[in-house]
This record gives C-alpha cells, structure tokens and sequence, in this order.
C-alpha cells in the first residue's frame, strides 16, 4: 500500500462557501426578527383590545349580585313574605377539587345532612365545573364562626351572605302566596343564564304567578384580585334591581276568622269584594308550613304532608271543583227569566216528583211536595221540581249557553296558575268522552247542579258577586297593587271591564229577594239569620256523594265520615249593600244549611262587625292527622328556640287549648241554632 496523496486546500473556495453560509444565516435571522416583530406589533397593535381585555379578566373578575325579593303585603301593609338575612356555603367544583379531599372535613365543621350532600352532587354533575353551587343553604352562626377560622383550608368553598325567603304566618297563606323553592335545571333553562346567581324560583301559588316582578334583576361588582385569585378590592359595579313589592286584596284578619270558623273541618271558602272582584280571603283547609319547602324539604316532612289523608298540598279553590248543588239554581232561574221560559210570578205544581213524558221514573223532590212555587220561594225553600221542569224545557244545548255565559265552564282568570276550568254538561262535553248519547234525564239532574257538574268555588263565589252587584261578573283577583322600589308610590293593577250577565233588572232583582228569603223569609237559611244587625242574601246546596235507593233517602250525618255530603252556600252581606260575597264547601260536611251556613255567618261577622269567631271544638269523628311544621327563625334569620315550659304555662296552654263544652240548647250562641231545628233536605 503506497504513501497517502496529500490533498491541497482550496482558501477562496472556502471562503466563498463561508460567505454563502453567512448570508443564509444572516436572512434568517432577519427574517425571524422580522416576524418576532410583526408578531409584537400585532399583538401591541392589532390585536391590542383582545388581549388588554384578557388581562383585565384575569386580574377583574364578576362577581353576581343577587336582588332582594319583593315583599308580599296583606290589604292593610302587614307583611305576609319578606326576606331574612342568611348565610349559605358554595363550592365551586374546578377550584374545589374533588370532593373526596375536602368533603370530609368540611363536615366535621359544618352539618351536612345526607340530602345536602345528595343534591349538591346531582347539581355538580348537571352544570359547569366552574360555577359556584350552594352545598347547604342555612348555615349557623356557631357554622360560620368555625369555617371563618378554617376558610384557608378549602380553597374554591365560599361563605356567601343572601337574603333568605321567609313566610311569617306559614300555613294560613299556604295556597294563596305559595312558596319558592332551589332551582332545578329546568327552571335555569326558562329563566335563562342571565339568572344563573339565583337559587331560588317561585314554585306555587302568588310566588310563582308573579315570579318575574318579583324576582328583579341581577346585578354585579367588578372585584380585583391577585395573581392568587384573591380579592384585594372593588373597582366597579352594577347594582341589582330589587323585586317589585305587592299589596294583596286579601285581609289577615279575615283570612284567620275564615279558618278559625272552619275548625277541623277540610274545605275551601272564598270571599271577595263584588264591586271590585278583590279577594278579601280565600282558604284551602288544610294548609302546610310554606317554610318547610324554601330550602328543599325532608323525605320524612314530604312524605307526612302525601300520605295524609286531608291532602293539605292540593289547592281546592284553584284545582279542585265538584256538583254546586242547589247554589246553581239562582243563576238558572235567572237563565230561566231571560230566556222566557218564566216570568218571576209564574208558578208551577210541586208534587213533589218529576216525571218526564213517556217516562216513569220520577226525579223526586226531597222534602216532598211544595205546591204552587214562583221563582222566590223556588230560592228561598230550594223547590227541586221548579228547577227539573225548568232544566228539561230549557233543554241541554241552551241551559249550556247560559251556564257558559255565567262564567261556568272556562277559568276565572284568578291571578294563579293553573286553575280548573270545571265542566258544563252538554252533549259535545259526554261525547268526547263517551260513545253514548244524551238523556234527557241528564237535561234534568242538571238542572239541580247534580250530574256531571263540576264548578269550582271561586267560580260560584264569581257567579254570587254577579247577582250581588247589579249584573257585572267580574274577574277574581289576589293583587291590587305593586310598587317598583321601596319609596316608589303603588300603582293599583288595571282590570278589564266585566262582562254582563244580564240586561234585565227586574229578573235580578226577583232573584235576590228569593236569596234573601233564604236568610231572612223561612227559608233553608233562616238559622243564620239570628240576631243579624244587617241583611243577607244567599243560597244553601249539598252535593250528593251517594244516590238513594229507591224511595229511600240517607241521613248524612249518619253515614260514614268518607261517604257523607258535601255542603256548600253561596251568599252577599249586606244585602242592600253588598260589600262581600262568600263561597263555602265543606268536605263531608253533610247539609248547607247545618254546616256551610254558619261558617259564612262568621265571615261575614268578622268582616261587617269586626267580631272574630271563636274556635270551634273538635269533631272527635274527625281529628286532622298532624302536620310537619318548619323551626321558627326571627328576623335576623336566627331560629327561634322556645322557652321551657313551667308548670304554670303548660296548665294555661292546655287549658286554652281543651274544647269548650257545648252550649245547653236555652243558651244563644249567636250563628248555632237555639233549639233544634227541623233537618234540611239533600238538595238544599
């Protein structure tokens, strides 16, 4: 192997190699300074407004302001829902962590029930991981001292201040005002994310009728922080708009008189003002503590208020309805003047049953024949054969049309959701229904508010303030008034012009003397009347539960408690005057007379004469299962802890709450009967 040929280096070509490699170089570097530089000039110039506004929400955050919840105020300005101060704990799940790392010692500070936890965890896994969720809604003092001390310890778990929705009066209002209770998913996607901060929606009654006048609208503050995510300071902020406030038409005083007079009686009763249409108060009995539902009610609390056989969640004046009996039959004489079937002094024979021609089944009158009867004593002594004849020359499709006419049939627009419309008999209503056609018979028992009759209270209690004020049948209403703001001045809701239910003064004035004869002429009403310093009108009517067996009738009050009537009056006070019209239904209350009766005699008392009825003692065939009640708080939002008894008290209380003995028959006890009293028929 020979010697290795020695190469020789080419300088100029290696120089121009290095120049060439240098350019390369140098353009590249220039070319990347000048990206670097138009990349800042795009992020300090063009882009500029982006990113200074991605600064600003890094170092601003918005934090939501809830508004306080309007109040909700009785006819005289005492308040009936009104907010108390309230501490609740919220955990925001992607600062928080898992809750497997903080949920178990937050619970040694703070009593979290199984149900707190429950629903926070269904929440948590429904919504972003970014948005704060309450985790328990009433936190105590003693709870907020301790966390105050800890708070370091759970990063992304806040104590937030709010105002907290209280009831003060609970069950007296229950199916009135209603309640709010957490917002579901549902409930966020009808209100929108725009209301995200609130907890709280209005789920029954005037709460959620009016839920967004009394909601108001969110507000927020601009809250600067540290690189921390800690708030140093405020730098802004847009103020919530409080919920508008509401006055009532209702009184208090009345609506106590109103379920005092009922006792331990279930039942429903409406009173309003026949001028105006305002409700002066309206009951469904039994009601529930509206305060058990604001932060979400316990399995046991919930399962007592089902299972009792009293149904105290069921509204009977807005979703209930049955037969109205003999209170129908004013409005269908009437029907009957203004169609010309009848004039107010013509008469016809009671025999004391009806037959229709061709038929000899008879439709028997109760209380046996009256003989000759004109519109007045057909009222007054609830003449059931006036009102056959009547019905069956009338005929269906006619006797339909003025019912309808009435305000029966359709809602009447009371200012709560969703209300039963009831049902009209007629032959398009069963055919919907059934494949059958319609019976005559039907045509009759109609005509006595029997049959497939179903009317509500508050449209009866519409129908008499029809008859008390001249003709107009006015729209039912719970709010007056509403003021937007605390020294705002209220402004009164505008109301439609009523409808007529009759262009004849004559055939209403025949029909409320006949009304009141009931009261003040013998009539099926006359023990009401008794030492009654002003005049009343008005109408008694039981609803059938069971049908007779051949001749025989039954004695309601000897049935069986589930089995026994329903009893129902209709009336107005003062007659000559009339400024409140009631309407009464007493569940197995067996007759009108005997039972509805004398709770209307008590409203109107209290509402005329300021007189307040005594309790009335227990039915010891009838005693309310008990029901849950919410822990009293005070108006700082503190619960309320009672007293112990002393032996002093507990005697006082118990001898307070014993019944009284029932006065001897010589005694008078002013609406009870002084000496027995003949029993009232069926249909009266």
């Amino acid at each position: 192997m020979g010697p290795r040929r020695r190469i020789l280096k080419n300088t100029a070509a290696e120089a121009e190699q290095f120049r060439s490699r240098a350019a390369i170089a140098f353009l590249g570097v220039l070319l990347a300074l000048i990206g670097l530089g138009l990349w800042y000039f795009r992020l300090q110039v063009w882009e500029h407004a982006d990113y200074a506004t991605r600064s600003e929400a890094n170092r601003i955050k918005l934090r939501p302001v809830v508004p306080g919840r309007g109040l909700i105020l009785d006819r005289k300005g005492r308040v009936l829902a009104d907010n108390v101060p309230a501490y609740r704990i919220e955990v925001t799940p992607y600062e928080a962590g898992k809750t497997e790392t903080w949920l178990p010692a937050l619970s040694k500070i703070i009593a979290l029930s199984p149900e707190d936890i429950e629903r926070f965890e269904d929440e948590r896994r429904a919504s972003r991981g970014f948005k704060p969720l309450p985790l328990k809604l009433r936190v105590t003092e003693e709870e907020v001292a301790r966390f105050a001390v800890d708070r370091w310890r759970y990063p992304g778990i806040e104590l937030v201040s709010y105002l907290n929705r209280r009831y003060p009066h609970g069950d007296l209002f229950s199916h009135v005002i209603g309640y709010v209770g957490r917002i579901d998913a549902k409930d966020l996607e009808t209100m929108g994310e725009g209301n995200a901060a609130l907890t709280h929606i209005g789920k029954t009654g005037l709460e959620r009728y009016y839920e967004e006048a009394l909601r108001g609208k969110v507000g927020y503050e601009q809250i600067e922080t540290n690189v921390d995510g800690r708030p140093m300071r405020q730098v802004g902020h847009v103020p919530a708009t409080p919920g508008a406030d509401l006055r009532l038409s209702v009184d208090l005083d009345l609506q106590q008189a109103m379920v005092t007079a009922f006792g331990d009686m279930d039942g429903s009763a409406v009173a309003m003002d026949p001028r105006t249409g305002e409700i002066l108060a309206m009951v469904s009995l039994p009601g529930y503590d509206t305060n058990l539902f604001v932060n979400g009610i316990s399995n046991a609390d919930y399962r007592a208020l089902m299972d009792n056989p009293s149904r105290p969640l069921f509204n009977r004046n807005v979703l209930g309805g049955g037969p109205p009996g003999s209170t129908v039959k004013p409005l269908i004489g009437l029907a009957g003047l203004d169609s010309g079937l009848r004039r107010p002094e013509d008469k016809v024979f009671s025999t004391g049953t009806f037959y229709i021609p061709g038929q000899r089944r008879g439709w028997r009158d109760a209380h046996g024949g009256a003989g000759w009867t004109d519109l007045r004593k057909s009222i007054s002594q609830s003449v059931n054969f006036y009102y056959y004849k009547l019905a069956y020359e009338m005929g269906i499709v006619r006797f339909d049309q003025y019912m309808r006419k009435y305000g029966f049939g359709e809602p009447t627009g009371i200012d709560l959701a969703g209300e039963n419309k009831g049902v009209v008999p007629s032959p398009e209503w069963k055919r919907k229904r059934s494949k059958e056609p319609w019976y005559a018979g039907e045509t009759v028992n109609a005509g006595i508010g029997q049959g497939y009759w179903i009317a509500t209270v508050l449209q009866l209690a519409r129908g008499t303030a029809a008859i008390a004020n001249g003709g107009n049948l006015v729209r039912p209403h719970l709010v007056a008034a509403r003021r937007d703001g605390y020294e705002a001045p209220w402004t009164l809701l505008p109301q439609q012009a009523p409808p007529r239910i009759t262009d004849n003064p004559d055939h209403l004035r025949a029909v409320q003397e006949g009304m009141i004869a009931t009261i003040h002429g013998g009539g099926t009403g006359a023990a009401m009347a008794r030492g009654a310093p002003y005049l009343m009108a008005g109408k008694t009517g039981t609803a059938q539960k069971i049908s007779r067996k051949g001749s025989v009738s039954f004695d309601p009050h000897n049935l069986p408690y589930h089995l026994r009537h329903q009893a129902l009056f209709v009336g107005y006070a003062p007659a000559d005057n009339p400024t409140i019209a009631v309407a009464i239904s007493v569940e197995h209350g067996g007759f009108g007379g005997s039972t509805a009766a004398p709770i209307a005699r008590k409203i109107f008392d209290a509402y005329l004469l300021g007189k307040m009825p005594e309790p009335v003692p227990t039915d010891p065939k009838h005693v309310r299962p008990p029901l849950p009640t919410a822990a009293p708080v005070d108006d700082d939002g503190n619960a309320v802890v009672a007293a112990p008894a002393t032996a002093a008290t507990t005697t006082a209380a118990a001898a307070t709450a014993a019944p009284k003995p029932a006065a001897p028959a010589s005694v008078n006890t002013g609406a009870q009967a002084t000496r027995p009293q003949p029993k009232p028929e069926p249909t009266r």
